[in-house]
């Protein structure tokens, strides 16, 4: 049945849950489950790595790399052909990125797939943007009649995004604003001295939308035992302080606390095993990434938390006479419904003024433009769906800007910063779409045997027009700001890479929720259908994309499943 790995070895325990991956949810998923009282044994395919220790470039300067912390070296494009696009990558990070020839994937469509290999997932590399969705994003769907109907409203995941971010520490600005809603926030990080003048002419100019402080998991103050930000801004390094959200500083901690958790890296889960007299997952398969044998693992609860694409490819690997089209796939629409924010859009100009003002620090935060488009009457679009919202900053350039003259006139100039440059980048909200969706390719296995994702993804009509709104909107603030030299930018329109989906790093859908299980994977507690004891609470679960970064939406809701399926335990549901 797997030629590939053809030695099984079963596990001689069985556990209360099994959670694969260590990322964003599925720390959460243990942390919870664990101080819930059950015995969690954790499922990592990538390598071991120790917060503060594992970081080991944390205090490295560029001139201390081979490459000076280059990205584009003939080795970083053999080997991280796929990773080596994003921001994150570099000589810096590279250790923590997957290896793209030994975990090979199909772009029918281009399509950027990001991942980590290293204990914690994603969460030692992401931007740490944390924005609550708000109420018309849980309904938008059935408003417009685009996708299925969310399951659940604000109003069910409002109290588990208070307790999610009580414990992350949010660092942000209350506003007052029902598209994006304030949160427990920790106090907020200060706007420089540019982005203040250009807050200003939008208060002035414009009474449908403002501009605040990015709400960050970075913390501006002491926080359950890890210190805070000092602005050394080397972030995707690791963060020895633990002044940043990640698994590993916060929530792998908190479930190793308990005493009943168990965390395994280099295991690469390979499938679900399904009884099919018990009519219910009894555990998962998984490769031993050194030896690659095959082995099992059994639990009364699974908990997906693998990134959407990869707890979907693990389900559409995971094939019986019960899900002949994938586990938990009665729907035929796993797979399917396949999301990401298209990003990449925008206006740059320069701010007069300000040439005594200068700022101390790296700030590992922007500025945030929520979302002010479709969301009434008065500020409805007749040319597209949905809304957006803006990410950027201020900043003055420093000696490595370009620059006139030679000599002493060229030293001279470089002595002092460059004038105040403000850029507004777009992050749209993509619908979901059937034709969006993923297959396995069984002509194309990873370095372990398991057939590929074949990746089909393409930005809609939809999304072509918001951009154009996009861009147009982010001039017309810096217009209104005064500034100078305006330069629009689109780098979907300016190559074939640079602002395809995947790229931001917020794939979402593929096991979606929903009323229904004749259209969708997922309840409204997370839970499979067709298989109650197993939960997805990655990026897979979304029913659609709002524009805000998803990352405490997925904490909320592992937060929620977590609870409800010990409920259900203590029933004697599952």
């Amino acid at each position: 049945m797997f030629p590939n790995v053809p030695n099984i070895v079963l596990s001689p325990d069985v556990t209360d849950a099994i959670v694969v991956g260590s990322g964003i949810s599925g720390g959460f998923a243990a942390k919870e489950l664990t101080e819930a009282g059950l015995d969690v044994l954790l499922l990592e395919r990538g390598l071991h790595l120790e917060h503060g220790a594992g970081y080991i470039t944390e205090y490295l300067e560029d001139w201390d790399f081979p490459a000076r912390n280059s990205k584009g070296s003939r080795i970083h494009q053999q080997i991280y052909p796929v990773q080596s696009r994003t921001y994150a990558f570099g000589e810096h990070t590279e250790h923590f990125f997957i290896n793209d020839l030994e975990n090979p994937y199909v772009e029918a469509d281009p399509f950027t797939w990001i991942r980590a290999d290293v204990v914690g997932g994603r969460s030692i590399l992401w931007a740490r943007q944390c924005y609550r969705w708000g109420p018309q994003d849980f309904e938008a769907n059935l408003h417009d009649g685009m996708g299925t109907d969310w399951p659940i409203r604000f109003e069910d995941i409002a109290p588990w995004y208070d307790y999610v971010e009580r414990f992350v520490g949010i660092t942000g600005q209350k506003e007052g604003l029902e598209q994006c809603p304030d949160g427990a926030f920790l106090p907020p990080m200060e706007m420089n001295w540019a982005e203040k003048c250009v807050q200003k002419a939008i208060d002035k100019h414009f009474d449908d939308r403002l501009m605040t402080i990015g709400r960050a998991a970075i913390l501006t103050q002491p926080h359950m035992g890890r210190a805070a930000c000092h602005y050394c801004g080397e972030c995707y390094r690791g963060c020895s302080a633990g002044a940043y959200f990640s698994s590993l500083s916060s929530t792998l901690p908190a479930a190793v606390a308990t005493g009943r958790f168990t965390l395994q890296p280099e295991s690469i889960v390979h499938s679900i095993i399904y009884d099919e007299e018990k009519g219910k997952a009894t555990g998962v398969r998984y490769i031993d990434r050194k030896t690659k044998v095959m082995k099992e693992a059994y639990a009364n609860l699974i908990f997906l938390c693998a990134s959407a694409l990869g707890s979907t490819q693990i389900m559409l690997n995971s094939t019986s006479s019960r899900f002949p089209n994938g586990f938990a796939n009665d729907s035929g629409v796993l797979g399917h419904y396949l999301m990401d924010h298209h990003f990449q859009i925008g206006a740059s100009g320069q701010i007069s003024g300000g040439e005594d003002r200068y700022y101390q620090g790296s700030r590992p935060n922007g500025i945030y433009i929520p979302r002010f488009r479709n969301l009434s009457r008065k500020t409805e679009r007749s040319d597209y769906l949905r809304g957006f919202g803006y990410q950027g900053e201020a900043s003055r350039p420093s000696w490595n800007r370009p620059a006139s003259g030679f000599g002493m006139q060229f030293k001279h100039e470089l002595r002092h910063p460059g004038a105040w440059e403000m850029i507004l980048e777009g992050f749209g909200e993509a619908l979901p779409r059937f034709n969006n969706y993923v297959t396995l390719d069984e002509s194309v296995t990873d370095a372990w045997g398991i057939p590929a994702l074949k990746i089909h993804c393409q930005w809609g009509e939809n999304e072509f027009a918001m951009r154009e709104d996009m861009m147009q909107s982010a001039t017309e603030m810096l217009e209104a700001a005064g500034a100078k030299n305006i330069q629009t930018y689109d780098h979907f329109a300016e190559g074939s890479l640079g602002a395809e989906p995947g790229l931001g790093i917020h794939e979402m859908g593929t096991a979606r929720m929903g009323h229904d299980p004749k259209t969708s994977v997922l309840n409204a507690h997370n839970q499979c259908h067709a298989a109650p004891n197993v939960f997805v609470t990655d990026g897979a679960c979304m029913t659609s994309s709002a524009c805000q970064n998803p990352s405490i939406t997925y904490m909320a809701l592992t937060a929620r499943a977590a609870g409800h399926a010990v409920d259900e335990l203590k029933r004697l549901n599952l």
